[in-house]
């Protein structure tokens, strides 16, 4: 009994600098969204795609911006689990939590097998069906490993990833600007108002996970890194990719654009040959990459331990390697769990790259509407302690509610022609507030848990 108790005491190792965290947030983001997507978004919006992108890019970074305070005020792994939780109740902290780890969990599966098929384009020799699986496999293996090893070992690896993906991003902006046809611009809106209207969602998808940094606050030295690794991210990634899609519709026109493949792959291999292509797949590739290794594995672990710990899951999910001081057991069933996904992927793709995306979408709108919320009674009922932070969030409460109004539009946007599958998110919530219940009226919650201490800590 002395050996559990000592064991619940190890606590994460804060080793994660701002460059890690930054990596971490470039890299959560979808990457395999914006490469694959964006064919999606030309044929909803035509050059107007651009601009829808780029406003559901603005969302997430007034987002990001709102959240700021509580990541440096209560610095924690379970991030928007505690947050919320504080001022809305556990209920309602359980779900801003889990709902955000599920979708991570959705996407893996998703993501690991768009990095099988990008990594297939490499070897056209190979079989693709069956060495889509098999790489999607491998991948997943190797970056839940990474994790196991260590946060520093992993972060590493991100960093040098996500500084990669940047570096190629900016070499096929800046070199293809000149390759630019305005006239490939005309009509901007061929659409007009609701094709915009219907591409903004879209845009939202491609930039989603970026909120993933904020789990790292058990982990940062520093947590006034935290906000500030939050809204530079939100610039790098929105700068990139804004000025990467600009050369890619100027370049091609956008009746010529299809779903079938990346545009960025057809824009580069236009712009600098069979060279240019296998550059940017390979940009895809470390962005589909940064996804898994980050995102996928390592934000939802960190939910997972920060609310076993609270006594909301199975204990397990809160044990902590004492040498690596990491989430193992967390990271073994978010990777079965990718596996099983990977495999249903192959069966029926539909339920995958559709139905559940749809549900990682309705997941995290959650989870943001709530965190948001918190934020914005954070800052009106403990004046006090937000005046002794180290960073504080510009121009409130305008931030706030532009996320929500993003939030909100997305939401309608997204699920207002498809009511089935908003049916089946009020089905899967109700299933957790009924998990929620039992599981937390059965267990014993101690009075003061090494994350409450925590927690209370940053306070």
């Amino acid at each position: 009994m002395k050996k559990e108790f000592s064991l619940l005491e190890i606590e994460p190792l804060r080793n994660l600098t701002f460059w890690h965290i930054w990596a971490l947030g470039v890299g959560a983001v979808i990457g395999d969204g914006i490469f694959l997507l964006l064919g999606q978004g030309i044929a909803t919006a035509g050059p107007g795609a651009v601009p829808a992108y780029l406003v559901a890019g603005l969302f997430q970074m007034f987002l990001m911006i709102s959240l700021g305070e509580l990541a440096v005020g209560m610095p924690h792994a379970g991030a928007m689990s505690v947050w919320v939780e504080r001022f809305m109740g556990r209920w309602w902290g359980f779900l801003s939590g889990f709902a955000f780890a599920m979708g991570w969990v959705f996407a893996g599966g998703s993501v690991s097998l768009a990095l099988g098929r990008i990594t297939t384009w490499f070897f056209p020799q190979l079989n693709t069906d069956v060495w889509t699986i098999a790489f999607a496999i491998i991948f997943i293996t190797a970056f839940a490993v990474l994790n196991i090893m260590g946060t520093s070992i992993a972060a590493k690896t991100q960093l040098y990833l996500v500084i990669g993906l940047t570096v190629v991003m900016a070499i096929f902006a800046i070199l293809g600007f000149r390759h630019i046809n305005p006239a490939n611009f005309s009509p901007l809106l061929p659409f007009g108002s609701k094709g915009f209207i219907s591409a903004i969602p879209l845009g939202t998808y491609a930039y989603l996970g970026a909120v993933t940094l904020a789990t790292a606050g058990g982990e940062c030295k520093r947590p006034v890194d935290l906000p500030r690794a939050m809204v530079w991210s939100s610039i790098t990634f929105l700068v990139l990719y804004t000025a990467a899609q600009l050369v890619v519709t100027g370049v091609i026109p956008w009746k010529e654009i299809t779903m079938e493949s990346s545009p960025f792959t057809k824009a580069a291999e236009v712009i600098f040959g069979y060279a240019g292509a296998f550059v940017v797949n390979l940009a895809a590739w470390i962005a589909a990459a940064t996804c898994i290794l980050m995102g996928t594995i390592y934000a939802t672990s960190r939910i997972f331990f920060a609310q076993a710990r609270e006594g909301f899951l199975p204990s397990f999910l809160g044990y902590l390697h004492p040498k690596t001081r990491t989430p193992v057991w967390g990271i073994v069933v978010i990777w079965a769990a990718s596996l099983a996904l990977i495999m249903l992927g192959t069966i029926n793709p539909d339920l995958v790259y559709v139905e559940l995306s749809m549900q990682l979408v309705l997941a995290w709108m959650v989870s943001w509407a709530l965190a948001t919320i918190a934020a914005i009674l954070y800052r009106t009922r403990c004046r006090e302690e937000v005046a002794r932070l180290a960073w504080k969030q510009p121009l409130f409460p305008l931030m706030p509610i532009l996320g929500l109004g993003g939030i909100a539009m997305v939401t309608y946007s997204t699920f207002v022609g498809t009511p089935k599958s908003l049916l089946w998110g009020i089905i899967w919530m109700g299933l957790l507030y009924v998990m929620f219940r039992a599981f937390t009226g059965r267990a014993h919650r101690p009075a003061t848990t090494p994350a409450r201490e925590t927690e209370k800590g940053s306070y």
